[in-house]
């Protein structure tokens, strides 16, 4: 299905905190920070940030964007530097190492947020996820902003099993509207800003926006208490 963009709206500023934090991963310790939801909670969320080899930290505008639609659709979040990048210990592993990266956030936040999970990323970020999240009961939905489906990387991600929201601009380079558009095949939504490259660099705004309404549409889960894990 694919949606048309709106004109963002005006918000209220989120009132959730923000702290730092630093949790357990395959390589060594990795550097997150953890925001509160904004009013009642309703599950907790990991986004993941762009390239590590250009330029890409959890503290990316995109990134923080998604963060905080997040915390404001009630989701607790972690954004978190992948091994190597900032003060995450461990190198660089194209891919392969991040994917467990990812798996170790998603622990991190089930324990300090409980269930369920939304996954997502931006970029390199939401490739890595959709490998992360394969076969994972936790994660109830995806968020893939810039997936690079033109890119290595992006040619083997899976489809997710899970209600899924994918951004992409007009003119992204890296996975283009239409290849995205064959990758989906109907199985989620797809949401192209107009006139806007891969870094949304004319589109910032409205992003908070989509990934709002996408989450407001999700259903309720069960209650599920804190600190559970994948099995």
């Amino acid at each position: 299905m694919r949606s048309a963009i709106r004109q963002p709206e005006a918000r209220a500023e989120v009132s959730g905190r923000l702290h730092s934090i630093s949790f357990p991963g395959p390589a060594g310790s990795l550097e997150g920070l953890w925001k509160e939801a904004s009013g009642e909670r309703r599950g907790s969320a990991v986004f993941a940030h762009p390239h590590p080899l250009h330029g890409g930290t959890m503290h990316n505008k995109v990134v923080y964007r998604a963060v905080q639609a997040l915390t404001r659709s009630g989701f607790a979040s972690l954004r978190f530097n992948f091994r190597g990048v900032g003060t995450s210990q461990g190198r660089y592993d194209a891919g392969r190492g991040e994917v467990e990266d990812f798996r170790a956030a998603m622990d991190e936040a089930a324990r300090e947020g409980g269930l369920p999970l939304v996954a997502g990323g931006f970029s390199f970020g939401s490739a890595v996820g959709l490998k992360a999240i394969a076969q994972d009961p936790r994660v109830a939905a995806f968020i893939a902003l810039g997936l690079p489906l033109a890119t290595e990387l992006g040619r083997l991600v899976p489809r997710p099993g899970v209600p899924a929201l994918y951004v992409v601009g007009e003119r992204d380079a890296f996975g283009p509207p239409e290849d995205l558009e064959r990758f989906v095949a109907g199985t989620g939504t797809v949401v192209v800003v107009p006139g806007a490259g891969h870094f949304f660099e004319s589109g910032l705004e409205s992003l908070g926006g989509v990934i709002e309404e996408f989450l407001s549409a999700l259903p309720a889960p069960p209650a599920v208490a804190q600190g559970q894990s994948a099995p």
